[in-house]
């Protein structure tokens, strides 16, 4: 009998418990909240790529990192991404810093970057730089990556896309500041974040900024940033999604550190680091495709990102719980 009543009263607890959790906050009010970005389909092994659509009206773009050194390596991706614009037409790069390594005078800018994306330059492709530390402060200068004169601006190609690019190298209180008052103030649905340390990457050479991290994930997990676009690692990561957004390391435009993907980190969904790639990119609507593409064209990750967006909900309802649905969209 003694036993019997024990595990009335534990029960009795647990429905207490049970009914307070879901009463938390009872009163009618509304809060806005977010639900995650997501990989809704991305490739793996023996899978067959995730296309990119091509759509008519979508915006397609690309993504460099580490790229600047006047190299054979250099040039064969400017080559394959080249190669890419003639069936995927896409009208802009952004980039995530080390834009030219070493001497920086103007012949320099010339055989680091102007010859080596000449068949883009010529095609109307315009380049959007973020700085790297290996980038000289006057880069925002030159006209050709578009910063005029900033070291931190944004670039809103339609009426629900922003991209804001960062400098990491000097993060200064004004840049913070800055940063949360653009974020605050977007009502673009999707808010892309450009910059070269990464917050999140396993790299064994450098790996994550954890002090960056401690001052710009709050923020961008409040104002509902859905992808974050990093460097300064010399491979191509993209990581699993943190707090609802995702994290990509595409720092092997130009330089390669081979084997440096630390897979002990936990961090990484997909990663490559025998080769150079870039990024080709495409949003329409409510998605995000992307594809990792190295020098000879060939395709090293794929997959379609759900936008983080922010939901209404009554002040009892339960936050959305993460999800990640790896599962491949076959054709």
């Amino acid at each position: 009998m003694a036993s019997v009543i024990v595990n009335m009263r534990s029960m009795l607890r647990i429905v207490v418990v049970v009914a307070a959790l879901a009463c938390m906050g009872c009163g009618g009010s509304k809060a806005t909240q977010a639900t995650d970005a997501t990989v809704t389909a991305s490739q793996s092994i023996g899978d067959p790529v995730v296309a990119l659509p091509n759509a008519k009206d979508s915006f397609k773009f690309a993504v460099l990192g580490d790229f600047g050194t006047g190299s054979r390596e250099q040039y064969g991706i400017g080559e394959a991404m080249a190669k890419l614009h003639e069936t995927f037409p896409y009208e802009t790069v952004f980039t995530v810093g080390d834009n030219l390594y070493g001497s920086q005078r103007a012949k320099d800018f010339e055989r680091k970057f102007e010859i080596p994306y000449k068949p883009l330059l010529e095609a109307g492709v315009k380049f959007y730089a973020a700085l790297g530390n290996h980038d000289i402060r006057e880069q925002p200068s030159y006209k050709l990556f578009n910063m005029e004169g900033k070291l931190f601006y944004t670039v809103k190609p339609t009426d629900t896309i922003k991209f804001f690019m960062l400098d990491t190298t000097y993060p200064t209180p004004e840049q913070y500041e800055w940063i949360e008052k653009e974020l605050t103030a977007s009502t673009e649905e999707w808010k892309i974040v450009v910059f070269h340390h990464p917050l999140y990457s396993s790299g064994g050479r450098h790996g994550s900024d954890l002090a960056l991290r401690e001052k710009l994930e709050p923020l961008f997990v409040k104002q509902n940033v859905s992808v974050v676009l990093q460097g300064h690692d010399h491979f191509y990561e993209r990581i699993k999604p943190q707090k609802g957004i995702v994290y990509f390391v595409a720092g092997s435009g130009g330089k390669l550190r081979k084997g440096d993907i630390d897979e002990r980190s936990g961090l990484t969904a997909k990663g490559f680091d025998t080769g150079l790639a870039f990024m080709a990119a495409e949003i329409t609507g409510n998605h995000m495709y992307f594809n990792a593409i190295t020098t000879d064209g060939s395709v090293v990750d794929s997959g379609i990102i759900e936008l983080r967006k922010s939901v209404s909900t009554g002040s009892n309802a339960a936050a959305p719980p993460a999800k990640t649905q790896t599962t491949p969209r076959r054709p």
